[in-house]
């Protein structure tokens, strides 16, 4: 299908905590990128797949090397680590410092996360923690290439007309200027409310109408329930039922409405873009990815256990 960016403008609104969640229900197989330039969390949260901790240096590091030299997507699954409840995960920089080694390559990654979905081996959408864009984070340099950019927001004043000039601001660096509501552009730029579930709907419509009234080019997709206990369990912090939480099955409807508002239209787009494949080079290690995608897809993101035994899903963060 695509890549799907979420981001935040100021503020620790629950950005990984939410790209982990989506990632965690998402319908089809999914890389769940942390390419925040500030550097990662999941690596000091999350137990590998093979129950220990996971390598901070295979991930977006790693990947620097590799793209200098161009990239072809499906190598980007030679950098990706699965963790302990099989979520498949490209590791975050350690530290903004290592940003450097990325600089002139994030045109590069967007491109080959937004073909990922096309790859005739191991297809899979792109879920990318962008963390905070305010100023010119490099982050910014995926957007061109993703279908949706989704921007993360809690529901006080001051937070709401953040995303709203936010979301102004991207239309005129993305779109050429702002639209309205009925002239919406790609990449669509959507905002997430992080809301009480209490409230959550008439809020989002609320919201919704402010966008449009400021022509952002922007509208709610969906609210994400605020879940401190929920949050808790996804990062294994808390036993409980993690696919009863509030947080999963918000997210779970975030991503089913998602699919099918844009899901069609991803694909149709995808088919006509998509030009005859010509092989390169050794593919026997692609295979054991399209082999890995089967599997992947055959065990849910969310099992019906205790969260205690899903640290590998964790990332409640930024």
């Amino acid at each position: 299908m695509a890549l799907i960016a979420l981001a935040a403008d100021k503020g620790s609104p629950g950005v990984t905590t939410a790209a982990v969640a989506l990632a965690a229900v998402w319908p089809r197989r999914v890389l769940l990128a942390e390419t925040d330039p500030a550097g990662g969390d999941l690596v000091y949260r999350s137990a590998a797949a093979h129950g220990g901790p996971l390598n901070p240096n295979t991930g977006m590091l790693s990947i620097a090397a590799t793209a200098r030299r161009g990239l072809v997507p499906d190598q980007l699954w030679d950098h990706v680590q699965p963790l302990s409840g099989g979520l498949e995960v490209l590791v975050g920089l350690g530290i903004a410092e290592q940003a450097a080694g990325l600089a002139g390559l994030w045109p590069t990654l967007g491109h080959a996360f937004a073909s990922l979905a096309d790859s005739p081996h191991a297809a899979a959408d792109v879920i990318a923690d962008c963390g905070r864009i305010s100023g010119d984070t490099p982050a910014l340099e995926l957007f061109p290439h993703a279908s949706l950019v989704l921007l993360l927001s809690r529901t006080e004043p001051e937070s709401l007309a953040r995303v709203r000039d936010r979301a102004a601001a991207l239309a005129g660096k993305l779109h050429g200027g702002p639209r309205g509501a009925a002239s919406l552009a790609n990449p669509v730029i959507g905002v997430v409310l992080i809301a009480d579930t209490g409230t959550a709907g008439k809020l989002a419509s609320q919201v919704n109408d402010m966008l449009v009234h400021a022509q952002t080019g922007a509208r709610v997709v969906g609210t994400i329930a605020d879940d401190p206990a929920g949050a808790d369990q996804l990062a294994g912090r808390r036993r409980g039922r993690l696919d009863k939480s509030l947080l999963i099955r918000s997210a779970r409807k975030v991503a089913a409405d998602i699919h099918q508002q844009y899901g069609a239209a991803w694909a149709a787009s995808a088919q006509a873009n998509q030009a005859p494949h010509v092989p390169q080079g050794n593919h026997a290690h692609q295979g054991n990815h399209a082999q890995q995608g089967n599997h992947a897809q055959q065990a849910p993101h969310v099992p019906h256990q205790q969260a205690g035994h899903t640290q590998g899903h964790a990332g409640a963060g930024t």
